[in-house]
C-alpha cells in the first residue's frame, strides 16, 4: 500500500515540473551609477579642457591687466603734471617729445635707417597723441573754471574822462558796511540801513567816484543800491561776477578796476581780509544794527581831507594809521598839528617884538 502512495506522489511531482529552490540568482548584474548634478542638470560630465584654450584664456587676462595697467599709469602721471606744473610748463617741457614724433629721414639714408626711424616714430605716435590731448582738455577746463573764478573783465570799469584824472576812487563794501541784513523765522529777510548813511555818500560824492564793490549776487545788490542811492551818488556797481574767487573766498581785486591803485581806497567793515590789496584798506567798525553808531560820519574829515590835499600815493597814508582807528586818530593828528601851527604864530609874534 506504501508503495501504490509512494509511486503516485512522484507521478503528480513529475508532471507539475515545480522545483523546490528558489529562482533569484545569487549574483545579479550591476547597473552604472550616474553622479546627481548630471541627473539635475541633465548635462552630459564635462570633459577636461585642452591645452590651447587655457593659454588663449592666459593671454586675453595679460592683455585685460596690461591695458588697466597702462590706463591707471596714464592717470597717475596726469595727476601729477597738474599738481607739480603749470599747463605752459607742461607744454614746454613735452614740446621736444612731441616733435619727435613727426621726425622725417631724408632720401639718401639707407633702408635701415628708414626702417628704424618709421619704427620710432609709430611707437611714439601714441605717447605724443595721447599728450596733446591731456594739454587740449586742461586748457579748455581751466578756461571753463577761469570764468568761475576771475573777474568778469580786465577793465571792470570804464575810462575816467580826462578832467577827472585826478579824482579819486572811494571803493565802498556793502554788507555790515553800508547796511546789514538780517533773517528772522517769523518776517524772512529784512535790510536795514546803517546811520549816516545818507549823509556820507551825498557829501562824499562831491569829491570821490564812489563804487560799491560787493560779493554778493547782483540780484541781491541791485534792488538793494536801487533803494539805498535815490539821489545817484553811487556811479557803479559792481557784484560777486567782479571778484576774484581763491582759497574758497571771493575776493575784490583792485587792479581789475582800471584805476590808478595809488588813488584808490577801500572802505570795509573786513577791509583787510577781503581784497586782494589790503594797503588800499581803509578799515571800519562792523555794523550790525547798533543804533548809536556813528562810524561813517566820523570817517567823513579824513576821507575830505584826502580828496582836498590829493597826496600822491595813498597807501604810505594809511600805512602809517595801521593799528589805530582811522578817524580817531585823525582828529588827534590834527589837533596835534594845531597846536603846533599855534605855537609857530606865536613864536613869529615874538619874533617880531
Amino acid at each position: 500500500m506504501s508503495r501504490i502512495v509512494r509511486s503516485r506522489l512522484l507521478l503528480y511531482l513529475s508532471k507539475n515540473n515545480r522545483p523546490f529552490c528558489s529562482s533569484v540568482s545569487a549574483n545579479p548584474p550591476k547597473e552604472p551609477i550616474a553622479s546627481s548634478a548630471s541627473i539635475l542638470n541633465d548635462q552630459p560630465p564635462s570633459t577636461p579642457s585642452s591645452p590651447s584654450s587655457t593659454s588663449e584664456k592666459k593671454s586675453w587676462s595679460f592683455l585685460k591687466f596690461g591695458v588697466v595697467g597702462a590706463f591707471i599709469g596714464a592717470a597717475a602721471t596726469a595727476s601729477y603734471a597738474t599738481y607739480a606744473y603749470t599747463l605752459e610748463e607742461v607744454d614746454e617741457k613735452t614740446k621736444v617729445f612731441r616733435e619727435s614724433a613727426n621726425q622725417t629721414v631724408g632720401g639718401d639714408t639707407s633702408a635701415i635707417d628708414k626702417f628704424q626711424a618709421l619704427l620710432y616714430s609709430a611707437a611714439m605716435t601714441v605717447p605724443a597723441k595721447a599728450i596733446e590731448l591731456y594739454l587740449d582738455l586742461r586748457r579748455s577746463i581751466e578756461e571753463h573754471v577761469r570764468g568761475f573764478t576771475e573777474p568778469s573783465s580786465e577793465k571792470l570799469l570804464p575810462d575816467l574822462h580826462p578832467q577827472e584824472q585826478h579824482v579819486f576812487t572811494l571803493v565802498l563794501d556793502l554788507n555790515e558796511t553800508l547796511i546789514y541784513s538780517d533773517w528772522k523765522r517769523e518776517r524772512g529777510w529784512r535790510t536795514f540801513k546803517r546811520p549816516g548813511v545818507d549823509a556820507f555818500l551825498e557829501h562824499l560824492a562831491q569829491f570821490y567816484e564812489i563804487v560799491v564793490y560787493s560779493d554778493q549776487l547782483s540780484m541781491y545788490v541791485d534792488p538793494i543800491i536801487e533803494r539805498l542811492d535815490k539821489k545817484g551818488c553811487i556811479r557803479y556797481r559792481l557784484s560777486r561776477s567782479a571778484t576774484r574767487y581763491q582759497d574758497g573766498k571771493h575776493y575784490r581785486d583792485f587792479s581789475k578796476l582800471n584805476r590808478d591803485p595809488s588813488r584808490i581806497l577801500y572802505v570795509s567793515g573786513h577791509a583787510l581780509e577781503s581784497s586782494l590789496q589790503p594797503e588800499n584798506g581803509v578799515p571800519i567798525k562792523p555794523w550790525k544794527l547798533e543804533a548809536d553808531d556813528t562810524a561813517l560820519l566820523d570817517l567823513i574829515p579824513f576821507l575830505e581831507y584826502v580828496a582836498r590835499h590829493r597826496p600822491a600815493d595813498i597807501r604810505p597814508v594809511l600805512a602809517s594809521y595801521q593799528g589805530h582807528d582811522i578817524a580817531t586818530e585823525f582828529i588827534e593828528r590834527s589837533k596835534e598839528h594845531q597846536r603846533r601851527m599855534q605855537e609857530q604864530k606865536q613864536h613869529g609874534r615874538i619874533w617880531r617884538r
